[in-house]
């Protein structure tokens, strides 16, 4: 009788210890970040989440911050550890780290921002807006039509337009493709300055500057990671870029047409708090995008170079 007195209390200990465990669970969450590397517009977006999803849900949530330092492979190994970790949600920023966390779980709910176009990233045909499964996000992409059309307000005479990009980011491509389209409609030439990682940067940078009259750089994370080289080619060589978001302008650009990625990291933190906190379904939830775009140039670049910057555009503060 004892023996089974006993062991009935020891089952009820345990079921008492797991409940326990489910509950703590329950009364908090856990959120991994993996952002692919550290620059100014990633580092707001990482920002702006925690702010956002911090204010909704206070101390509830806490944050395993990781980031890959620019390798795709650490991506993958931040993703596995948070997929060991039981983690609630996983935010991956930028378009390798979300694609880590789409081969590394069908499960835990993943939200991508700092990502230019879902359907290239994850490979989907006929993207629609929405991808299904348990991946959702914000997208950082701003109208290459109106970039464009800055191009040609500040540059009417130029006639060669380089495309400067990563070969190794699929969204980059994806965005040089798009433009080139909306530029040789305006009458430009345009050629392709694809390097495959920061060590052949500066050779094809080089290489650009003797043949064009204009550079484009997309929202690539291994150029605003690398600006500084970029600009001391450029600026010498007397060759404005055009960058496609503020924190490359800033490093060696003239002007952007940009979004704010610190108000695209809060949407995003809005979204997670709607699946952790209030069950929302991240299976029909659509990308979201960044509802105001601005025009801005690099004061001290316009300056250098004597680029005549028209009304309607705003300083970067440096």
């Amino acid at each position: 009788m004892k023996k089974r007195l006993l062991a009935t209390l020891l089952t009820l200990a345990m079921v008492g210890s797991l409940t326990a465990c489910g509950n703590a669970k329950g009364d908090g969450y856990n959120v991994g970040i993996c952002q692919l590397v550290q620059h100014e517009a990633l580092d707001a977006a990482t920002q702006g989440f925690k702010d956002a999803l911090t204010e909704e849900l206070g101390d509830k949530v806490t944050f395993d911050e990781q980031n890959a330092q620019g390798d795709s492979n650490t991506c993958s190994t931040i993703i596995n550890s948070f997929v060991s970790n039981d983690v609630d949600l996983i935010l991956a920023n930028a378009t390798p780290a979300l694609q880590a966390a789409a081969a590394g779980t069908n499960e835990i709910p993943i939200l991508g921002t700092s990502v230019t176009e879902y359907g290239v990233a994850l490979e989907i045909e006929g993207f629609t807006g929405t991808v299904g499964g348990n991946i959702s996000g914000t997208s950082d992409l701003a109208p290459l039509d109106g970039q464009a059309d800055m191009l040609q307000e500040l540059f009417p005479d130029a006639k060669t337009v380089g495309l400067l990009y990563c070969s190794a980011e699929a969204n980059s491509q994806y965005q040089v493709d798009t433009i080139k389209t909306f530029l040789e409609e305006k009458g430009y030439a345009c050629e392709y300055y694809a390097f495959s990682d920061s060590n052949d940067l500066s050779s094809v940078v080089t290489t650009a500057t003797g043949a064009v009259d204009v550079i484009y750089v997309p929202t690539d994370n291994t150029v605003a990671s690398n600006t500084e080289i970029i600009n001391n080619i450029c600026l010498p060589a007397g060759v404005p870029v055009v960058a496609g978001e503020e924190g490359i302008c800033s490093g060696c650009g003239v002007a952007t047409l940009s979004i704010s990625y610190y108000d695209l990291g809060v949407a995003t933190g809005k979204m997670a708090a709607k699946i952790l906190a209030e069950g929302g379904d991240i299976s029909t939830m659509p990308i979201e995008y960044a509802p105001n775009f601005t025009k801005k140039y690099n004061a001290a670049n316009c300056e250098a170079l004597g680029v005549k910057v028209p009304d309607g555009y705003t300083a970067i503060a440096q």
